[in-house]
């Protein structure tokens, strides 16, 4: 029973002695490479070269992190550090230092605000194409890849009232430039959009249209301005969809006359005339100085109504077809009820004249014989 004691006594003292001999410093010390993106193994080197005070290797996300002291509710920094917020001097000395080095250095000063940068190279897109938008379901926005380029010149009105005034090359310098002093702007991918409508990419203006509508779903300029590309793909029934909601989401302040031209267009290429005279009449209610609306409602007029006389001819065929087909079923039931009558008389009939016979003895050879004579 005494031996228990003793020996976790002697256990305790044995592992004592264990832990007062260990020295950390002597066991395997690991580090973060940056060159070679790795943890390895702290060298000996390193080891012998720090002092007995300081780390064996010069951490310097460490040396962070150690010299950071909690005071209160907040963290201040200990010790001489390159933090310019915790040590005033420091970040001084160092302006000071870079001050004089690019006075010594011509080739660091800073290049003059007026010089400005070469936008030739620069390609002009909205960046990467938008992954959603919730016109995607959309045949023309889903096979804008298969798109052929169609040019729209007539686009430049939305820059200048006069095509011959308008530039493109100094258009695209002016579009770069809006670029880089706001990269991620609606009304930018617009007239990015636009600009390739003129240029006739098809591919690069839904690109921009898209990434517009992704961050502004709901823009009414955008959502008319891709309903025109489609137009003039031929993608009638998308172009319709795109404009009608336009004008849904067109904020009440502002007019909407260019919604109406878009569908009386779309509607006359349709060849819905009356439904398109309609929305043109609209157009030139809110936009009686705009000609294209005027123009496009005295070409409709001038069109003779043949197709309307086709579809009436073509209704009373289909009338006058069914009524005959109406009248030969009936007449086909008449003929048929009328037969089975006559069968029915004449089974009535020789069962009486049979009935009769039997009644005046006559015997049924006599009867026939009687009815062949006659």
């Amino acid at each position: 029973m005494n031996e228990v004691p003793c020996i976790t006594f002697l256990a305790v003292y044995i592992l004592s002695i264990n832990i007062i001999q260990t020295n950390s410093r002597s066991s395997t010390l690991w580090k973060l490479s940056v060159e070679d993106e790795k943890i390895i193994e702290a060298s000996c080197a390193s080891n012998a070269a720090s002092s007995r005070n300081s780390l064996p290797f010069d951490d310097p996300i460490f040396n962070i992190i150690t010299s950071t002291v909690h005071q209160g509710q907040s963290w201040t920094k200990s010790g001489d550090n390159d933090c310019p917020l915790c040590n005033p001097s420091n970040s001084s000395s160092k302006v000071r230092s870079q001050t004089s080095r690019s006075a010594t250095n011509p080739s660091e000063k800073k290049r003059p605000k007026d010089i400005t940068p070469d936008l030739s190279s620069e390609t002009l897109d909205c960046g990467r194409p938008a992954n959603f938008t919730f016109y995607d379901n959309l045949v023309g926005v889903a096979n804008r890849m298969n798109h052929p380029n169609v040019p729209e010149p007539q686009v430049m009105l939305i820059f200048k009232k006069k095509v011959s005034e308008i530039d493109i090359s100094s258009l695209e310098r002016k579009l770069k430039k809006a670029k880089r002093e706001k990269p991620k702007s609606v009304q930018l991918y617009n007239q990015i959009g636009n600009f390739w409508r003129v240029r006739g990419d098809t591919l690069k203006s839904i690109e921009c249209f898209r990434r517009a509508l992704a961050v502004s779903p709901h823009n009414a300029e955008v959502l008319l301005n891709l309903a025109r590309v489609l137009f003039n793909l031929q993608y009638l029934d998308d172009a319709i969809y795109l404009t009608r909601r336009s004008l849904e989401v067109q904020p009440p302040d502002k007019n909407a006359w260019q919604q109406y031209f878009t569908l009386g267009e779309i509607f006359k290429a349709y060849g819905h005339y009356q439904e398109a005279a309609l929305h043109l009449r609209h157009c030139l209610e809110l936009k009686p100085e705009f000609e294209p609306a005027a123009l496009a409602l005295l070409e409709m007029q001038n069109i003779p109504d043949t197709t309307i006389h086709v579809y009436t001819l073509l209704i009373i065929v289909c009338l006058v077809l069914g009524v005959l087909l109406v009248i030969v079923s009936s007449v086909d039931g008449d003929l048929n009820s009328d037969f089975t009558d006559m069968k029915t008389s004449h089974r009535h009939f020789n069962r009486a004249l049979a009935m009769r016979s039997l009644k005046f003895g006559i015997s049924a050879r006599t009867l026939r014989a009687t009815k062949r004579t006659c």
